[in-house]
């Protein structure tokens, strides 16, 4: 244990180089970054971390162990982070293992005042390669008392931690605290300038601890629904959109690290590649940044200004100037035959080009005119290009009408309009450009002279000159191009990443709608000369009947009474119209025979639902293969029917982007959008369940950890072997390994009685063929009978806790005094209140040894009714029986509607007169939303029923404005 305090003294020597304001810095790189390149037996002889240090008095404490010092040279040749020790807990008050900043700033001034200035690399890197026993110096950095008092067993000592450092893995099932996080060291491929937690956690303003973990979480491959719902206490309880967003900068980061390596070796292989060149390479974080330093090199370029002026050998002219003006004589170097050298003029010229390169490619020029727009106004102006208003289609130049003549402060601009703008410039109606004032340019220049680029000796004026010529000639043909490509860029992808976000959050609204069961439904796919498609479906999803009537031909009322046959043959009460061609003249169909009540003595309703998608979904393989002998007008009817019985078992069928509640989703980065919305799909389905011996193999493909190929053979095993008895049975599935089964186990579902009657059914067979077997019948097949009959139905199975946490279910079920079979009943519940309002839920999920994230996930899911879905919190269908007309509107009118899409400027509102009104997004106040919303942070989404008053209804152009009075 003497190596423990020394340890402790090992992090604290990481933040020194004060000096180093960032990674970026290119002036003053550390001696860690100027390692990195060096070959490794080099770097192995250097003797610790970088000796620019205020903490070396902390050397002389201790003797270090050969060992020790071995580690520590380790630490100082690795760039990315080491993420084996991601634990850290979600509350204030306790030690954070991986986020010493805070606290080390209020408990330890003196000794550790500067530790928020540290290298988060340094923080991370300085455990690496340390076994368990070393590790236990580390659990509590921040803390002013010597760990070395604390000398305990490693499992007692991880059973003393604060409950948020105990996390589950395979290695430890039951959720015991883990030191070393599967034992593995997680280095990135291509290693930078910049710490990827420290960039990671800048772009997504994410605690750095928690970055941490989830770079190894996604190392490991883990899904997104797996670490929201049982992974909470290493990502402080983030949302899934939060770790989407995290994962794809994460993505973006290591794309920008492999191309700029790639870069490397192809200018190293070709000559070209410099020190300078290298150290602006590696400094790169963005795909701008590395196609500024690296596109004078690129094959193919005919070559830079400054690279002409440098092959004429004018490179030391400009050095001089900087650093030696008072030797310099530019009229040595004319050269009368040779182009760019033939007078004194041009000699000038290029000393100009290459001080104005080396300008605009200086880390810390860049950095401060970055930094001097930030505080000025720049805007974006968008006019009306000259040749779109003389060749352009009137309508496509109208529908820009608002961006003809427009300035907006980029700070301000909403991302809707930066997507507008672009699409508008595409099209060529509108030319775009970027306004940096004069003021900013005057401001850079005289720093850039009197500072940062200030001669060491006097200057005669003509050099004087020269210089203010370079600095002008680098901001106004390098540097502003630069800053305004940035700028578009950086308001592209923001505007890009929110489209992509809103079209998430609709789509995961319209996916847990809740479901209509229990009754059966007429679903109706409108249409005029082709007649009008009929699906009847029972309360389990089975066709009952198909037909086709012409309801907008002259022949409604013979049909009338068609229909009315056929809703008193099969009891359906329900009538679902798609939202397609003729809707609105079949939704005035059905409501004059509703309100006649000719449908007697059934009481019928009726409501509208997006078809989007469903023509697409009735021609698919998958359309085929489901209702093979149905004609494909015929499934769009099905397809309509069913997504209001069940609309997320319906939809996912379908591509996400055809869904239809997006926004400028074709000018969006195609990759993302699927990623996202195939994400979104993945996490509805997986947080919802699936039943595994009655769904279908295209749900049981969205459950996180499954694909195509592990979902049909999950469905073979379940035709050759029968149902699933319990989650244990998925480890014999082909393709299902260890990972898959983490993954998906806590998502697959049992239903409790179907399995206790086929267990039951199964036993009668086994003791009749008992019988037979003793009289020799039945021979070899004992074996196999014995051992289908050994497995039992396990009632926690039934609910969202995973298999890793059944150990701690079991003891808190016992600490109860509660029954497995009494899951979901109102005596599990009493219990639960008594022990937790005794002990509280800390305190008990200290006593179980666990976290409280997963005591609480153990609590909901024992206390949960049986067959509880979480939809149920969310919106129906809204059912009607009679219809409203444009004309009828009038301002201060009172309806409720349906949110049919949600955009960051409004949100559109079905209120049943055939077009959506819109809802101004300054008029939808916190206020106004439900205590539901304002928790889920999600505004409103497609599904949700308003209440809504008339603003304004512009007649001519078919326009509705509303002012959202509540939700409903």
């Amino acid at each position: 244990m003497s190596s423990l305090p020394r340890r402790v003294k090992c992090v604290a020597k990481a933040p020194t180089s004060e000096e180093l304001p960032s990674f970026l810095n290119s002036s003053s790189e550390s001696e860690e970054e100027e390692e990195e390149w060096e070959p490794k037996n080099k770097i192995a002889r250097k003797p610790r971390l970088p000796r620019k240090t205020e903490a070396k008095t902390k050397k002389t404490a201790a003797p270090r162990s050969t060992v020790a010092r071995k580690m520590v040279k380790k630490v100082a040749i690795k760039e990315e982070i080491d993420v084996s020790l991601p634990i850290a807990p979600v509350e204030d008050n306790k030690m954070q293992l991986l986020k010493p900043k805070e606290e080390n700033a209020g408990t330890k001034p003196k000794s550790l005042n500067r530790t928020p200035e540290v290298p988060k690399k340094m923080e991370v890197n300085s455990f690496q390669g340390r076994n368990q026993s070393s590790l236990v110096s580390d659990e509590k950095p921040s803390t002013s008392v010597p760990v070395v008092k604390q000398e305990k067993c490693e499992e007692e000592f991880a059973f003393d931690e604060p409950p948020s450092k105990k996390i589950k893995l395979n290695a430890c099932p039951e959720g015991k605290p883990v030191k070393n996080l599967g034992g593995k060291k997680i280095k990135e491929e291509f290693e930078m300038n910049w710490d990827i937690v420290q960039a990671l956690s800048e772009i997504t303003n994410v605690e750095p601890w928690v970055c941490t973990n989830l770079i190894w979480l996604f190392q490991e491959e883990n899904t997104i629904p797996f670490i929201a719902r049982y992974r909470k206490e290493l990502i402080n309880n983030l949302e899934a959109d939060a770790l989407r967003e995290v994962q794809h900068a994460l993505e973006e980061l290591r794309t920008v690290a492999k191309k700029t390596h790639a870069m490397i070796q192809k200018l190293k292989k070709e000559g070209k590649l410099s020190s300078s060149l290298l150290k602006g390479l590696l400094n790169c974080r963005t795909l701008e940044e590395l196609d500024h330093v690296s596109a004078p090199y690129k094959t193919g370029s005919k070559g830079t200004k400054a690279q002409r002026a440098k092959q004429l050998g004018l490179e030391p002219a400009a050095l001089s100037l900087l650093q030696n003006p008072v030797e310099l004589n530019l009229f040595s170097y004319i050269r009368p035959n040779t182009k760019g050298l033939a007078n004194i003029q041009e000699v000038e010229a290029g000393v100009q080009h290459i001080l104005a390169d080396i300008f605009a490619k200086d880390k810390d020029t860049l950095d401060f005119i970055r930094k001097l727009c930030q505080q000025r106004y720049i805007s974006i102006q968008s006019t009306l290009a000259k040749v779109s208003s003389k060749n352009g289609n009137e309508k496509d130049i109208d529908k820009f009408q608002l961006y003809h003549e427009f300035s907006c402060n980029i700070k301000n601009i909403q991302h809707h309009q930066i997507l507008a703008i672009n699409r508008g410039e595409n099209l060529k109606i509108l030319t775009v450009k970027v306004n940096i004032p004069d003021g900013v340019k005057n401001e850079f220049c005289w720093w850039c002279v009197n500072e940062r680029w200030r001669p060491k000796q006097f200057l005669k004026p003509d050099f004087m000159r020269l210089l203010r010529s370079s600095v002008e000639d680098a901001y106004k043909r390098l540097i502003y191009p630069l800053l305004c490509r940035e700028f578009r860029s950086k308001l592209t992808s923001d505007a890009e990443k929110e489209s992509v976000m809103m079209f998430g959050r609709n789509l995961r609204q319209l996916l847990l709608t809740s479901p209509v069961r229990g009754r059966a439904l007429m679903g109706v796919d409108p249409g005029y000369k082709h007649g009008c498609k009929l699906a009847i479906i029972s309360p389990t999803s089975q066709i009952l009947h198909t037909d086709v009537v012409y309801l907008h031909s002259g022949q409604g009322f013979r049909e009338a009474e068609k229909i009315k046959r056929l809703l008193l043959q099969y009891n359906c009460s329900t009538v679902v119209i798609g939202n397609g061609t003729a809707c609105r003249e079949t939704e005035a169909y059905f409501a004059d025979l509703i309100m006649k009540k000719y449908f007697a003595p059934l009481d019928v309703v009726y409501c509208i639902v997006s078809e989007a998608g469903a023509s697409i979904y009735s021609v698919s393989p998958e359309a085929s293969k489901e209702m093979p002998d149905l004609d494909p007008n015929l499934r769009s009817a099905v397809s309509i029917a069913r997504r209001v019985q069940d609309p997320l078992a319906e939809l996912v069928k379908i591509e996400p982007k055809h869904i239809g509640v997006g926004m400028y989703q074709h000018d969006v980065s195609q990759t993302l959008l699927k990623a996202t919305l195939d994400s979104v799909v993945e996490e509805c389905v997986s947080f919802v369940g699936v039943d595994i011996n009655i769904c279908s193999e295209i749900l049981l493909r969205h459950i996180a950890g499954l694909n195509t190929n592990r979902a049909k053979n999950i469905i073979e095993w379940r035709e050759k072997n029968g149902p699933f008895i319990n989650r244990e049975q998925l480890k014999e599935v082909k393709g299902l390994g260890p990972k898959t089964f983490q993954q998906c186990a806590g998502f697959i579902r049992f239903n409790q009685e179907y399995i206790k009657t086929f267990c039951s059914n199964k036993k009668n067979e086994l003791g009749s063929r008992a019988l037979l077997t003793k009289a020799g019948a039945l021979g070899k097949k004992k074996s196999k009978l014995t051992s289908c009959a050994l497995q039992q139905p396990n009632p926690l199975d039934q609910t969202c806790i995973h298999p890793e946490s059944y150990n701690i279910a079991m003891r808190f079920l016992s600490l109860i005094g509660g029954n497995a079979n009494d899951i979901g009943k109102s005596d599990m519940q009493q219990k639960v209140n008594v022990v937790i309002q005794k002990e509280g839920l800390e305190g008990t999920a200290k006593r179980l040894n666990t976290t409280v994230h997963t005591l609480q996930l153990i609590i909901d899911g024992l206390t949960q009714p049986e067959g509880y879905d979480i939809r149920t919190d969310f919106d129906k269908p809204d059912f009607k029986r009679s219809i409203v007309c444009f004309e009828d509107l009038s301002v201060g009118a009172v309806l409720t509607g349906k949110v049919e899409n949600a955009t960051p400027f409004g949100v559109f509102v079905d209120i049943g007169v055939g077009k959506a009104g819109l809802i101004p997004v300054r008029n939808i106040t916190e206020a106004k939303l439900s205590k539901v919303k304002k928790r889920r942070s999600l505004g409103l989404g497609p599904g949700e029923r308003v209440e809504v008053k008339v603003l304004n209804v512009d007649i001519p152009r078919l326009r509705i404005t509303l002012d959202l009075i509540r939700v409903l």
